[in-house]
């Protein structure tokens, strides 16, 4: 599969950034632009989500280049573990030494309102697949570098978008959680909730690639509110925030150290 990106683009950059649902914005920045379809890349599935173009794109922002790829697979479209985590796998193979992983997720409390953008300082998997014990908050050094929360923060400052942290909780979907899940998770210790995510910054640690999630907080979690749920109004918020979230990834890319 490296193989096929190289061929197409030639890429030989550090960094990538994987796009979330509605967050496809950011390759907009780039100049000297190429776009490989997943179709195109031997072995690499193509997402069903709506939000997710499936398609990488390679370029340069400030004369760097980066790689991003519009959109992920889940558990819940009948993906297994290699599958959704083989994008970071594939980043591995490509020499990535630094990603942003991003995603839309519910808010789980009320100052974080929709529009907010989170960094992730610590998950919760709260899918139970591996058990039935209650999930705890892991802050795991390799999955969440103090050094890169900072500079998320100073990206933050100076480019003037505001960031918050965070402890993203990852559940299977694709149904949202109910309002005495979400109270659940909220007691946890979650500041907010999604289906993806928690493997990619994982198998990131794992393989010894520097990674940030940032969430942007499209909605308010089942229970929170009386407004009812849907992934339209997920996309809609995503496409209100896209600027504000386009201007701060592409800083933190730009000043990101992989020496």
């Amino acid at each position: 599969m490296s193989e096929a990106i190289h061929s197409y683009s030639g890429f030989q950059g550090k960094k990538a950034v994987i796009l979330g649902s509605g967050l496809g914005s950011l390759p907009d920045q780039f100049e000297n632009k190429t776009i490989i379809p997943y179709e195109k890349v031997p072995g690499y599935p193509k997402p069903s989500v709506k939000g997710h173009s499936g398609e990488f794109v390679v370029g340069t922002l400030n004369g760097e280049e980066i790689l991003a790829a519009k959109g992920r697979f889940h558990y819940y479209e009948g993906f297994d573990f290699p599958e959704i985590t083989l994008p970071i796998r594939l980043l591995h193979e490509l020499g990535i030494s630094f990603v942003i992983i991003t995603n839309s997720a519910g808010s789980l409390r009320k100052d974080y309102h929709p529009g907010t953008l989170m960094a992730m300082n610590g998950h919760l998997d709260c899918t139970f697949i591996e058990g039935p014990e209650l999930p705890t908050i892991n802050k795991k050094p390799r999955f969440y570098n103090s050094e890169i929360l900072a500079l998320a923060k100073k990206c933050s400052l100076e480019t003037g978008v505001q960031i918050k942290e965070g402890v993203y909780c990852w559940t299977l979907g694709p149904a949202y959680e109910t309002p005495d899940e979400v109270k659940f998770i909220q007691n946890l210790g979650g500041d907010a909730v999604g289906m993806s995510t928690v493997p990619e910054i994982q198998m990131a640690g794992k393989l010894g690639i520097s990674s940030l999630g940032i969430s942007c907080l499209t909605n308010y979690a089942s229970g929170i509110t009386k407004n009812p749920l849907s992934h339209d109004e997920v996309i809609e918020t995503a496409d209100k925030v896209k600027n504000q979230f386009s201007k701060l990834v592409a800083k933190i890319l730009i000043e990101a150290d992989t020496n």
